[in-house]
């Protein structure tokens, strides 16, 4: 973990949505079932930027020729990234998006 974090930034973008996410579940009151769900998405995307992160090192270590012909797994993995943090996303706004309406009594949940 230490060695995929270190000296990527793009890890404290998701450490503290990651957090914010968790501040977010705390606050909200969720219950079991959203809090697995909530973890769940956090882990899905520190787990894909990780093999992003060992994709970025593997390619930073080739020759200029290798690079070329596979330059498309840098994109590819990145692209692995993005649809984690959708998932997590879209995941975490249907999760507090309920809690919200319940709170304001607008929807029974």
């Amino acid at each position: 973990m230490k060695l995929g974090v270190r000296g990527h930034s793009s890890f404290f973008v998701h450490f503290f949505f990651a957090a914010l996410a968790l501040a977010a579940a705390l606050a909200l009151g969720c219950d079991r079932t959203e809090w697995c769900l909530v973890v769940g998405c956090v882990g899905l995307v520190v787990t894909a930027e990780l093999f992003n992160s060992a994709i970025e090192t593997l390619f930073h270590g080739l020759d200029a020729e290798t690079k070329d012909r596979i330059h498309g797994c840098l994109d590819i993995a990145a692209g692995a990234v993005l649809a984690a943090s959708i998932t997590a996303a879209t995941i975490g706004t249907i999760v507090f998006g309920n809690r919200l309406l319940v709170m304001l009594h607008v929807w029974e949940g």
